[in-house]
């Protein structure tokens, strides 16, 4: 007798016989969540300073927020945004003053702002599960348990995909690419062939993982591709932003380091090793076998040039153009990049540059230069 095979797919539970029981979507109940101001500081194990009994019904940024809703305060250059804004309610500092609102003083309060999030946040969600009957998986992949496939997805053969990976519809994973388990692979992910990702990665839309690198010799005036034979290693934790490429090495690896969070729009080049715990802000470019310490922060629009060593906990400030090798605990930025505070007196005397030329004119026509 032939044993009957059944599908999970986002539509409900489908057999092989193309019959198909639909499964009621339950709603999350909605409506507006309100706390007095008491019970979001002991949530938070903060300090209420005025009136406790104030009712707060959502969250907002300290120049959006209006009558009703809490804000926060990291520090006091934004002790003037705090005076004008709309909000009912503060999360402050403890050693700020106060302004004239109720607050709940904190050690963090940004932290303790990100606490209440779901607090306020709306519990309705679409969560798929299941494969959709339009994705295609090749035979010979092996998928773990409680898998989401969405529509049109493509699974290439020996492809291994852990317990409760989702992978968002219009995504693709190659050749022999490892996923593991509890990943989230947003729609229109691309993933190539032998590429690796660990456990709980997040990937969002657009992202190119494994591409190859750009490699390319002049042979006889000709540009000459150079094969990339190496894969890209993905390890656990790290979160990767929309429309980023990941090339793949020339050979061996090129490595994203455990918990390591990147940024929209970020180019890594193939060979490069980026480690432990790093933050890489939006539109950063890193060239190829460049090595990046653990715990370094390169913000918004940095380059890096190839073949270089940043060291651990380095700081690369927005814009900075990176040129040669920057040692552990540095902070550098500008073009080429300099050590911070260098770059900031330099900038200031370029920012003067218009009034040092009329002095000089002026030092000129007073004593002028005898001809040679």
């Amino acid at each position: 007798m032939k044993q009957r095979t059944t599908v999970l797919c986002f539509f409900g539970i489908r057999d092989m016989r193309g019959a198909t029981r639909r499964h009621q979507a339950r709603a999350a109940p909605t409506g507006i969540m309100k706390k007095t101001l008491e019970e979001l500081a002991a949530m938070i194990g903060g300090e209420v300073v005025g009136d406790g009994g104030v009712e707060i019904s959502g969250m907002n940024g300290i120049r959006e927020a209006a009558p009703g809703e809490i804000t926060f305060v990291t520090n006091a250059k934004y002790a003037s945004l705090a005076a004008k804004t709309q909000a009912s309610a503060l999360i402050y500092p403890r050693d700020m003053e106060l302004p004239a609102k109720p607050v709940i003083r904190t050690d963090d309060p940004a932290a303790a702002f990100a606490q209440l999030l779901p607090v306020f946040t709306d519990p309705e969600t679409y969560e798929p599960r299941g494969i959709h009957p339009s994705a295609h998986v090749a035979e010979d992949a092996r998928l773990g348990k409680d898998v989401t496939l969405g529509p049109n997805v493509v699974i290439e053969p020996k492809v291994v995909i852990g317990d409760g990976v989702i992978v968002g519809a219009n995504s693709f994973i190659g050749f022999k690419a490892h996923i593991g388990a509890g990943t989230h692979l947003y729609p229109n992910v691309t993933v190539c062939s032998k590429s690796v990702l660990g456990e709980r990665v997040k990937v969002f839309s657009g992202t190119v993982i494994g591409s190859d690198g750009f490699g390319f010799e002049n042979v006889n005036g000709a540009h000459q591709k150079i094969p990339q034979m190496g894969i890209v290693l993905i390890e656990d934790d790290v979160e990767i932003g929309a429309n980023v490429t990941i090339d793949r090495a020339r050979f061996s690896k090129t490595v994203i380091g455990r918990g390591s969070k990147i940024d929209n729009l970020v180019q890594i080049a193939h060979n490069v090793i980026i480690g432990e715990h790093c933050i890489i802000v939006a539109q950063v470019g890193i060239s190829g076998s460049t090595i990046v310490g653990k715990n370094a922060i390169l913000a918004g629009q940095a380059g890096i040039a190839g073949h270089l060593t940043i060291g651990a906990n380095t700081v690369v400030a927005a814009q900075a153009g990176v040129t040669g090798s920057l040692p552990p605990n540095s902070m550098v930025s500008g073009y080429p990049a300099k050590p911070h505070e260098h770059a900031k007196r330099v900038n200031a005397h370029v920012q003067k540059l218009p009034e040092y030329v009329r002095r000089i004119k002026k030092l000129e026509s007073k004593h002028p230069q005898e001809e040679s």
